[in-house]
Parts: C-alpha cells; structure tokens; sequence
C-alpha cells in the first residue's frame, strides 16, 4: 500500500500501512508543532487523548525531540467519580504512558473523581480559557465520538468547553471491548468531557485513527453530512486538521473515488 494523501473538504487526510506507521508521522508533525510554538513564544500548549487507539502515537511523541520542561498539556476527558487509581483511567493512562516520562512543565489533570464536579468542571474551564491550544491530539470513536461526545450529546456550538455527559451504549460497548472493564455494568455511565468547541478552538489538530474496529465512523467522517449524528465530521470544518490513517481504519473506503 502506497502513503495516500487527500482533502475531505478542509480535512486532510493521510493513510499509512501500519499502525506504528502512523503512530511516528503524527508524532513527528506533533513534535514539529511544539518546537515551532516554543521558539515563536517560549512555551507551547498540548491536549491529549488516551484510548488504545493512540498507544504507537505516545510511544513515538516521547522519542521525539521536544522541550517538554516548556510544554503544558491538557488532556481530553475522564470518567465520573473513577479513581485515578482505576486501571481505566485517564489520568492514570497519560501518567505511566508518557507524562511521567516526560515532565512537563505543568500538566493540568480533569480529576473525574473531584467531590465537587460542578466546580472542578468550572476550573478546567477556566484554565482552558487561559491556553491557547498549539496542538490537540485526538481519536475518533467507534460511534464517531471525538472526546466523550457521542452523538446524543454532542453539540457543535456548545457554550461550553467543558461537561458532564452521558456516555451512550455503544460507546461503553467500545470500552469494555477494549478491555478497560470487566463487564458492562462496571463502565462508567457518566464522564467529563471537553466539548467540540473546546476542541475545535485548538491552533491545529492532530487526529490518530488506526484499526478495522473504526472503519465504519472513518468512512462516516468523511461521507456523512457534518452533523452531530456523527461528530467527527466536524473535524472538516477545521483549517488545519490532519487525519492519520491505516490500512485497516480505512477499509470501507472508496479510495478510487476519492482521489
């Protein structure tokens, strides 16, 4: 399979073989975004996702070159009143995968498990409102959620960068058939989550997509109408959004045609 680069309106999108494949491009492009905001300002600000979907990327982003000692990093959603000790955890995930062997110059966690949501919503708010984001590093589900906003609750002009959500069946599916969760019932039913503006607001976007489970909401993103029936849509509506594909996340896909 050769590299395949295309538009999907102002989405660009690139396939790649493997995932490893592009694990390291979106990395190197991830790293080269950092160091241009760190030599424009003298910091730079990052947002990251988790999920096994993003394992290659982290393992490459911290082999790249990047001065971690001026980087912030936010990262995208976590689940209600969940632990950070819960082996599904978000903040637990970007702590053993990278952030621990990075140091970044501050890392501002979403602490789902806060006694008081309404306010740890409001302070996340607030400090994503005094960051302007270089880089948002994200996934897209297999419902076609980005972040925690499936379908049902997903809202492109959203007041909001930050909420609690209702996570719906299919998205809970996809967690416990990665393997966070023993059982269906142990998913969590809510989470925190940035919103699509709080995303959409990002400089630029760097979305990782590999694997045949999400073929179906690749091709959706870039066949469907933008609407909120699939939110990642929205992502063609960004100027500077890269989608990274592999073979397999881009098997439904009419190539031919869309070349």
């Amino acid at each position: 399979m050769k590299n395949i680069n295309f538009q999907a309106d102002k989405l660009e999108v690139k396939l790649f073989e493997t995932n490893d494949i592009i694990g390291q491009v979106a990395a190197k492009s991830v790293a080269g975004i950092l160091q241009e905001a760190i030599a424009q300002r003298g910091v730079a600000n990052l947002i990251l996702a988790t999920g096994a979907s993003q394992f290659k990327f982290l393992e490459h982003l911290q082999k790249q070159t990047i001065d971690w000692q001026k980087v912030t990093v936010f990262h995208l959603d976590e689940y209600k009143d969940l632990p950070e000790t819960h082996p599904a955890s978000f903040r637990k995930y970007l702590k053993e995968r990278i952030l621990e062997k990075v140091n970044p110059r501050e890392v501002h966690y979403l602490n789902g498990d806060a006694p008081d949501v309404d306010a740890e919503v409001a302070r996340y708010e607030k400090l994503l409102k005094g960051h302007s984001i270089d880089v948002a590093c994200i996934g897209i589900g297999e419902n076609g959620h980005i972040a925690f906003n499936d379908p049902p609750v997903a809202d492109f002009n959203d007041p909001k960068l930050v909420k609690v959500v209702e996570l719906d069946e299919a998205c809970r599916l996809q967690q416990l058939g990665e393997g966070w969760f023993p059982t269906l019932s142990d998913v969590p039913k809510e989470a925190l989550s940035l919103t699509i503006p709080a995303i959409m607001r990002a400089k630029k976007i760097s979305c990782v997509v590999p694997g045949i489970q999400k073929a179906k909401a690749v091709f959706n993103t870039l066949n469907q109408e933008i609407s909120t029936a699939c939110p990642a849509t929205i992502l063609r509506e960004h100027p500077h959004a890269i989608l990274y594909l592999d073979r397999l996340s881009s098997a439904d896909l009419k190539l031919k045609e869309m070349l």
